[in-house]
């Protein structure tokens, strides 16, 4: 019975230590279009595994590039608590990509 309750809290304790590693991962970024120029800030779910800068860049070049898109620069990757303060700013353009 020791051992049974033992187990369970071990793997309560590593489904803890695991949450965070799931937690969404958001980036904002700045794109362009040619001919004629145009600008636009966006924000974007991050959907593989690493939330970094780098990581961001890679995925979210071609999924803007579909409608003509070229990525800028990303400014900065984010959790969920940080969707609310950039939604305004992004327009048309927050979660479309």
């Amino acid at each position: 019975m020791k051992r049974t309750s033992s187990l369970a809290a071990l793997a309560a304790a590593l489904a803890l230590l695991a949450a965070p590693a799931a937690a969404e991962c958001f980036a904002d970024y700045k794109a362009k279009r040619d001919n004629p120029l145009r600008l636009h800030y966006g924000t974007i779910r991050i959907t593989g595994p690493d939330c970094t800068e780098a990581a961001a860049a890679a995925e979210i070049a071609p999924r803007i590039a579909v409608d003509g898109w070229s990525l800028l620069t990303v400014l900065g990757v984010f959790d969920a608590t940080g969707l609310a303060e950039r939604k305004q700013s992004a327009g048309p353009f927050h979660l479309r990509y």
